[in-house]
């Protein structure tokens, strides 16, 4: 194969698995925005309610939005995430 040819093929792949990715988060936010995220965290709110309480527990474990903001920040802190990307995927987190 040539090396233009061999170019193109690595372009038009490139192409095709960003547009796939483009797909992919745009089925996301749609999803999102018809089920809603704060309809998926009630609902499962009302599950537990109606199953037995737990047994006490000493720490309750946090909630894995908690711990993805903690790293998030952690990002931003050190410069690696911008303000705004940091505030649009805590949006997005939290489904605000």
């Amino acid at each position: 194969m040539g090396l233009l040819a061999e170019r193109a093929a690595t372009r038009m792949g490139t192409r095709q698995r960003y547009r796939t990715a483009a797909r992919m988060q745009r089925r996301r936010s749609w999803m999102e925005s018809k089920m809603g995220m704060r309809q998926d965290f009630e609902r499962k709110e009302e599950e537990s309610a109606g199953a037995a309480p737990p047994a006490a527990t000493s720490a309750a474990p946090e909630p894995e939005y908690i711990v993805e903001l903690e790293r998030l920040a952690q990002l931003r802190d050190q410069g690696i995430l911008s303000k705004e990307d940091f505030e649009a995927k805590k949006k997005q987190l939290l489904g605000i």
